[in-house]
């Protein structure tokens, strides 16, 4: 991995946090707080230290995986960001095991895919297998009645039911009150979670709620972040979990990276700007989480309604600069990519001077990256049509003609760049060509029949790449092997 790309893993868990609590329709600091409640519930279970760290843990990355099923939430539910934070409200008592219908084949998958990735997620930022497990778990319940239903009791692990408790605790006390968040966390134990853990967390509910209310900060790297998350992983671990959302920008927020880091040195930039530039360009996108599936698959032009939505996009990554120290000023950077110096862009409107040079250069790369991928509703743009767009809003004061042109070279020089096969990998997941022109083709959304139809190949042919391509990457999942093909670098 680039050397110029690495922050620590705690940074990278509080980023993934972030992205999980936009994609839940949560408050911003939802997982943090849950990730505190998780260590005093614990702790007060009687858990080792260890084990209070794996339940802190697993309370941070719970909705990391949230991306990853975004569409098929989006299918399901139409709205997948408020259908969550509607679901996670829900003050109905829960009914027993014994009592409930087959849970839909679409949940299942659903939970399926959550867990997959966000199991991966805590292999990648090594938090050991106890955090793993209780992640590939986190749907299931202590009756048997979570989803996909083949754990319960003590077969599940019990980070998973403390940071369950946690989550209800931090959600209904914000919604309904403190006094009735108890009510029903009661009515859930010994379904949901063991009721011992209720036990022990209810005569210090209030105590816990007034204490973490008051904190300005619950859980900050300067007091006590676990020193498992102290090591460095690559950043590009969030730009992937990002890009997850929306199969058709599979690799988008790597493009807009090097792209601008590129640009950035056809300016003359510095080694630390270059650096900064690059990062933004990972995280430019942590605010679609924010803004559910169905307004970005619309075709433009947008109305009034969903334009506002997409508005947001830059003003939550600007938010995640005074949440996520580590990455404070790659998200003021990352947040000036949908501005534009005639001041025609967003959030802020900012134009000419106004805008850090930084900025316009993730700005002009995140436009070209964009016409250069294909939507829902129309193809790629061709590099001749996306060089003419260009200097159209160069000409037009939308983007600084030197930057379009420094950009320009570096696109032109990257299109002349050959791909390196997945077959020189040094691993044992090395793929053939054609493996990974299936895993492409299916990262990006294709059914079996689009694969065959785009390689002039059988959908029987299709299938079997695509056994292969996860048996080789330990897989299951289209998000789970496009996750892990784009942390090899292979999409």
């Amino acid at each position: 991995m680039p050397e110029d790309s690495t922050i620590t893993a705690f940074d990278a868990a509080r980023a993934l946090a972030f992205i999980g609590d936009l994609s839940m329709g949560q408050p911003i600091d939802h997982s943090l707080r849950t990730a505190w409640l998780a260590g005093v519930i614990a702790t007060q279970a009687g858990c080792d230290a260890a084990q209070v760290e794996v339940a802190r843990h697993v309370a941070l990355l719970r909705w990391s995986g949230c991306t990853a099923n975004a569409q098929e939430f989006a299918d399901f539910l139409e709205d997948d960001v408020l259908g969550r934070r509607a679901l996670l409200a829900s003050a109905q008592p829960r009914m027993r095991a014994s009592q409930r219908a087959p849970i839909p084949g679409a949940v299942v998958e659903m939970a399926h895919i959550h867990c997959e990735i966000a199991g991966d997620i805590a292999n990648m930022l090594g938090l050991g297998p106890e955090a793993e497990a209780a992640l590939r778990a986190v749907f299931e319940a202590w009756d048997g009645s979570g989803v996909p239903g083949v754990l319960q009791g003590e077969d599940v692990p019990l980070a998973t039911y403390v940071v369950s408790l946690a989550s209800d605790l931090e959600i209904f006390s914000r919604l309904y009150g403190l006094d009735e968040a108890l009510t029903l966390t009661r009515g859930r134990a010994d379904s949901l979670y063991p009721g011992f853990l209720v036990d022990a967390s209810a005569a210090h509910a209030r105590e816990w709620m007034t204490q973490l209310d008051s904190a300005a900060a619950p859980w900050t790297v300067a007091t006590d972040a676990p020193a498992t998350l102290v090591q460095r992983i690559g950043l590009e671990l969030v730009g992937d979990v990002i890009d997850l959302k929306l199969p058709w920008m599979t690799g988008f927020s790597r493009r807009v990276a090097r792209l601008a880091r590129d640009t950035g040195a056809q300016l003359g930039m510095s080694d630390p700007m270059r650096h900064g530039i690059y990062k933004a360009g990972l995280i430019h996108g942590m605010g679609r989480a924010a803004v559910p599936n169905a307004i970005w698959n619309a075709p433009e032009p947008l109305p009034a309604a969903s334009m506002e939505r997409m508005r947001l996009v830059p003003y939550w990554t600007s938010r995640a600069a005074g949440q996520i120290d580590g990455l404070a000023a790659e998200a003021e950077i990352a947040s000036f990519a949908f501005e534009r110096r005639d001041g025609s862009g967003y959030f802020r409107g900012r134009s000419g001077m106004s805008m850090p040079l930084e900025g316009q250069v993730v700005a002009a790369a995140e436009q070209w990256v964009s016409h250069r991928t294909r939507r829902p509703w129309r193809p790629e743009l061709t590099e001749a049509q996306a060089v003419d767009r260009m200097q159209v809003d160069a000409d037009a004061g939308r983007f600084d003609p030197e930057v379009v042109a420094a950009l320009l070279a570096c696109a032109a020089a990257g299109a002349q760049a050959k791909p390196v096969p997945a077959s020189v990998a040094e691993d044992d997941a090395s793929l053939s060509q054609r493996e990974l022109d299936v895993l492409r083709c299916i990262s990006q959304g294709d059914n079996t029949k689009q694969v065959a139809r785009a390689l002039d190949i059988s959908p029987s042919t299709v299938r079997t790449h695509v056994e292969r391509v996860f048996r080789k990457l330990g897989c299951s999942t289209r998000a789970a092997a496009t996750l892990k093909a784009s942390a090899r670098g292979w999409l």
